[in-house]
């Protein structure tokens, strides 16, 4: 079985895969300041919970694919690999690892690992053009073109955030819980922030996906909208411009990267 760790500024999410189908997987928080020790015993205790898997990760892991937005995080995930799992195959996605797709960007080393990975993992279920929208810390949307290139993107603040900015700058707002109100008008001020960050950012992601289908494909229908991230669930029925809906994506790519540059080596 082969281990995937995509490590994100806010989440850690981990998946389990036989062959080509997920059987398990976590959503743990990302702590800059966990040693490699902690995060071996953290990796030892999630496996150990898994019928598939014996006492000792190393029992049925064959491979371990990582990507990681938190530099700190990606070098203590390598002494991981190192000390506790030397004779396990391991790939850390970074400039000089294959994914077999074209950044054009203006500096390519400027691209979130997560985000080539996520355009990976689109054209090889989805095909191309397409644009996956990624509901993470930052919302993301990342542009394929019909070839399998990276051609650009753009980045907004994530739900999380604007809800953390508006409960400290409003002085009469506070933090709300993230859930659907009873109406687009709201009868009192949590249902009507509730209101403008569900309403709001499924408006942001009809627009600025239809702005970039239209400078992506000479016919914006062919363009295939993906969803993926943790928080996509909440903008899912509102958005009316979402295709697809993959939560794992971001794992499927890492499979997909560790097949190019250990399983084919």
């Amino acid at each position: 079985m082969l281990l995937t760790i995509d490590v994100g500024n806010t989440h850690t999410v981990l998946g389990l895969f036989d062959g080509e189908e997920i059987v398990e997987h976590w959503r743990i928080s990302t702590d800059a300041r966990r040693t490699a020790d902690e995060l071996a015993v953290l990796l030892q205790g999630l496996m150990g919970m898994h019928p598939l898997l014996g006492e000792e990760l190393g029992d049925n892991i064959e491979g371990i694919a990582i990507c990681s937005t938190v530099p700190s995080v990606l070098h203590e995930l390598r002494e991981v690999t190192r000390r506790y799992y030397g004779d396990i195959p391991a790939v850390l996605v970074e400039p000089g690892v294959k994914t077999g797709v074209p950044v054009l960007m203006d500096n390519p080393k400027e691209v979130g690992a997560d985000r080539v990975i996520n355009a990976l993992a689109a054209v090889e279920l989805y095909g191309g053009p397409c644009v996956v929208v990624d509901f993470g810390t930052a919302t993301t949307f990342d542009a394929v073109s019909a070839r399998g290139e990276y051609v650009g993107g753009v980045i907004a603040p994530g739900i999380e955030i604007s809800v953390e900015a508006l409960g400290v700058k409003g002085a009469q707002l506070r933090k709300i819980e993230l859930a659907r109100p009873r109406s687009v008008i709201g009868k009192n001020t949590v249902e009507a922030m509730q209101s403008g960050i569900l309403y709001g950012f499924a408006g942001q992601v009809d627009g600025v996906v239809r702005r970039i289908s239209r400078e992506l494909a000479d016919d914006p229908d062919d363009v295939t909208v993906i969803a993926t991230g943790g928080l996509a669930p909440m903008v899912l029925g509102e958005a009316s411009v979402i295709d697809e809906h993959e939560p794992w994506l971001t794992l499927i790519g890492l499979r997909l990267v560790y097949e190019r540059n250990v399983a084919r080596a």
